[in-house]
């Protein structure tokens, strides 16, 4: 890598972090809070007065030592004053310090609370394009990175680097004006070179450092992928293959490790040759001005105490510095989620969706996730408010894609989709979706309560509405069955629940809700005969009175629906009831057909079975 390169890579590097404490300057410095902008002032003044009493035990120390090796017999007369005085002195160091620690405390705290729930915020107004293309466990990993980089920059940068700054700044002028310029010239020199020489070394051991939390974040991304898909590994018996992709991911981490241990012992090396070499300079000249008489006993022991005031944080400032710049490239990570845009945001001026019966119509929409892969082509449809429309086809013509336009995940390319007239662009993404209640085909449950799960459709409903719901959903008598009841716990993604139960919770969460449009999305193409005819009919129970939207795989499922849509690549190709189209003998006809002679096959092979 030439000069010039790092150069560059270095000053890109400090813009960013310059950029990352502004932005977490925001946080400190907080418009509308005065109580967090006094706790600040008081914490600097605490800081100041904390030093100024560090500082001044080095004077006292040399008045105790000149008294003690003076004229006067120690043994008659002791500087008990100055004793005490220096033991108040450095009660005070510690009592201001702490005290600065307790003043600021509220106000790093409130800092971190709203960085991580701004980012927490911020991610669930993303695209669902953006949560698609990143793994889950790596980005947690980046926010809980970023919310400690917080504390840890807080509590050493505020309380350890301004500090040790203040402290400096003080020493070296009190050895300038009482022992000389050379004195002070060589404390500063060895401070200066300490400092460039740290500033390097931990510039050049930060690759590792970036490695190791790639290696750590991509291992754990293996292991919380591994282990939600715990049955598909059982299945397949490849827990081995997932052992060693997890280990290769580990060895990675491990080698990026050892070098950061190897330089880190070069750079401790290195900052204690600088420091030694500092002091032995000091002491040797404060030495001879005392041989000389320019000094007293006094004045040797100051400055050594001096000395040891700078070296004593200056030995943790390297762990610190350290700790800082990976605090900085953590937070960085963690404020670039902040300035990812919003792909789909609401329009300026947006309006709630205004009341009505909830007809849906799509004019003429186009729509791909890619420029080069269309998915809906000139796409139109109406479905009358209180009226039932299905949309069926096979795999990939785009029926689901319809679902997610619905709800905005994505916005069309051409077209327009509208609810009771409304431009569902022009209006907010919370009252569109909150007119909207959705069953999907594999529904995801929180590892909570069967109550947690149900009441999520409307957070704050009443009990007795909860089980009203669940009621609806023909779930309650099971439910009733449970030890536990409503408090029985579903597991990770609703995993001790049947595929069943889990649609018939996804129904009770939809009806209590109580949208205007009802959409089932291939709710029950994934059950039994028997349990799809009880969901059916739970489905036929919630949707009356209700827009309601049906896509649909099994064409059995819809036959009693006001109108069927078939869609096949990404086009319209037939559309009316289920005898009309029965009677058009195209498309439609030759899926219910394969369909109905899959299923009588299926029943004679469970004749034969039994």
């Amino acid at each position: 890598m030439s000069n010039q390169t790092f150069d560059s890579h270095s000053q890109s590097d400090t813009r960013s972090h310059f950029s990352t404490l502004r932005t977490l300057g925001k946080y400190l410095w907080v418009d509308g809070r005065q109580d967090l902008k006094i706790r600040v002032v008081i914490a600097v003044i605490l800081l100041v007065m904390a030093e100024v009493a560090s500082v001044y035990t080095p004077y006292i120390l040399k008045y105790i030592v000149d008294d003690m090796t003076g004229d006067v017999n120690p043994v008659i007369v002791m500087p008990v004053g100055l004793i005490v005085a220096f033991g108040v002195a450095r009660v005070l160091t510690q009592a201001f310090a702490e005290l600065r620690d307790a003043v600021f405390a509220k106000v790093g705290q409130n800092a971190i609370r709203q960085v991580a729930l701004n980012t927490f915020q911020h991610l669930h107004r993303l695209s669902l394009r953006f949560h698609l293309d990143r793994q889950t466990g790596g980005l947690s990993r980046v926010i809980e990175r970023g919310t400690k980089g917080i504390e840890f920059l807080l509590r050493f940068m505020l309380f350890n680097i301004a500090p040790t700054l203040l402290k400096i700044l003080f020493i070296c002028g009190i050895l300038l004006v009482q022992y000389g310029w050379l004195m002070s010239v060589i404390t500063l020199v060895t401070l200066v070179s300490y400092i460039v020489f740290t500033l390097m070394v931990t510039e050049w051991r930060l690759q590792y450092r970036r490695t190791m939390n790639e290696k750590d974040s991509e291992a754990n991304t293996k292991a919380i992928d591994s282990l939600l898909n715990f049955e598909t590994v059982k299945y397949f018996g490849n827990e081995g293959h997932e052992a060693r992709r997890f280990d290769k991911a580990l060895a990675s981490y491990e080698t990026a490790a050892v070098k950061s241990n190897t330089t880190l012992a070069y750079l401790n090396i290195g900052q204690g040759v600088i420091i030694s070499i500092g002091l032995i300079a000091v002491l040797i000249l404060s030495a001879r001005g005392v041989v000389a008489g320019d000094y007293t006993v006094g004045d040797f022991v100051a400055i050594h105490a001096f000395m040891m005031l700078l070296i004593q944080p200056l030995n943790f400032l390297g762990f610190v510095y350290r700790e800082i710049k990976q605090s900085l490239v953590d937070m960085e990570k963690m404020f670039e989620l902040l300035t990812v845009s919003r792909e789909i945001d609401d329009a300026p001026g947006a309006k709630p969706l205004a009341e009505g019966g909830g007809e849906v119509e799509f004019h003429h929409v186009d729509f791909g996730y890619e420029d080069n892969r269309q998915i809906l082509r000139d796409v139109s449809f109406t479905v009358p408010s209180g009226k039932t429309t299905a949309i069926v086809g096979p795999s990939g013509a785009g029926k689901s894609t319809i679902s997610r336009i619905l709800f905005r995940f994505y916005d069309v390319d051409k077209g327009d989709v509208t609810i009771d007239g409304q431009k569902i662009k022009d209006v907010t993404q919370d009252s569109l979706r909150a007119a909207i209640g959705i069953v999907p085909q594999d529904t995801v449950l929180f590892n909570d309560t069967i109550r947690y799960n149900i009441a999520y459709g409307r957070p704050g409903a009443s009990d007795a509405e909860i089980e009203e719901a669940a009621r609806l959903a023909s779930i309650d008598k099971l439910i009733e069955k449970l030890p536990d009841g409503y408090k029985t716990m579903v597991g990770e993604r609703g995993l001790k629940l049947s595929g069943g139960e889990k649609q018939r919770v996804a129904i009770a969460r939809a009806i209590l809700k109580q949208p205007r449009i009802l959409l089932f999305d291939e709710a029950t193409s994934a059950l039994d005969s028997h349990t799809e005819k009880e969901i059916q009919a739970s489905l036929a129970e919630v949707s009356k009175n209700r827009t309601t939207l049906v896509i649909a795989h099994r064409l059995s499922t819809v036959v009693e629906v006001d109108e069927i849509i078939v869609l096949e690549n990404g086009s319209i190709q037939e559309r009316g009831r289920h005898q009309d189209l029965l009677a058009m003998d195209g498309k439609y006809a030759a899926m219910w057909k394969r369909q109905q002679e899959a299923a009588s096959y299926q029943e004679k092979l469970e004749q034969v079975l039994d």
